[in-house]
């Protein structure tokens, strides 16, 4: 349950072939719906960022690129492909039916049962782009096709010190923090690794990450169900929405927090604080230290 980078997979024609000239002609003028960024650091919580569309030829060769000619916001914007099913709300992404012709060319590392398989996410990134600190709740692989990719993680136990906004860190500036701003932070254990061209890394479920896009990049996500499938959301197509039995527990608690309100401050922060004590004494795990 520890990420780990996997070097020397076969991972089929893609890391020789999918060059920005076959990329762009490989899969034609299709439109795809992008990120576009004024900055490199994107805040999926402030949303710093807006959706725009292209043909897909010309949305390669453009994130390729450091400084445009044609672009939305200015003329050194970054793009950002995270590829989705036809309908977001119902379908996930699978590489096999969004980009059928770029799927021949991958082998996906078979890890897992095919049973298991939930979503095979594409993804293209700008030089320099650097997206938002966050954890999904299904295993999967980060598969580096072409590109340097830089990742930071940190333990689902130092979840208390990354200043959680759903799945989500408001922390952007890993490197460099507002401690003044983030005085936890400081206390979350930092775990980082340089992906090469032909690189994979095994993300465990609950891990949080950071990705920084040192070179342009292709790469590909792939997900997979740990869990008993009933366990997860059958609504969620990104794999991201937390398991059924956790957001029941997430609603119950709320429900506890609200009548505790009902008591004098004195009172209510005795029994919050008991609260936690039996949470820790009943979930917590002894093995983490």
């Amino acid at each position: 349950r520890k990420p780990v980078v996997l070097t020397g997979l076969e991972l089929g024609p893609c890391t020789t072939k999918w060059t920005i000239d076959y990329l762009s002609q490989a899969e034609g003028s299709k439109e795809v719906k992008i990120h576009v960024s004024a900055v490199p650091q994107m805040d999926f919580l402030s949303k710093n960022f807006v959706y725009r569309t292209l043909p897909f030829d010309a949305f390669v060769r453009r994130a390729a690129e450091v400084k445009h000619k044609e672009y939305f916001l200015t003329e050194d914007e970054k793009y950002y492909l995270r590829s989705v099913g036809e309908d977001v709300r119902k379908d996930i992404a699978d590489i096999r039916k969004q980009f059928p012709i770029l799927a021949e060319d991958v082998h996906i590392p078979e890890y897992f049962e095919k049973e298991q398989f939930f979503s095979s996410v594409f993804r293209i990134s700008s030089a320099g782009l650097q997206l938002w600190t966050h954890y999904d709740v299904m295993d999967n692989f980060l598969i580096q096709v072409t590109g340097r990719k830089r990742v930071v993680l940190y333990s689902p136990r130092d979840a208390p010190y990354l200043y959680l906004s759903g799945t989500k860190s408001e922390v952007l500036d890993v490197d460099n923090p507002d401690m003044e701003k983030y005085p936890l932070f400081v206390k979350a254990k930092r775990y980082q690794c340089v992906l090469e061209a032909g690189d994979v890394l095994f993300i465990p479920a609950l891990w949080f990450h950071n990705v920084i896009s040192e070179e342009f990049g292709v790469a590909l996500n792939v997900f997979w169900k740990h869990l008993p499938a009933e366990s997860y959301d059958k609504t969620d197509t990104y794999g991201n929405k937390d398991p059924m039995a956790a957001s029941r527990a997430i609603q119950i608690l709320d429900r506890a927090l609200k009548t505790l309100e009902e008591l004098p401050e004195e009172y209510r922060d005795f029994y919050a604080r008991r609260m936690v004590l039996r949470i820790q004494e009943k979930a917590y795990r002894n093995d983490y230290g």
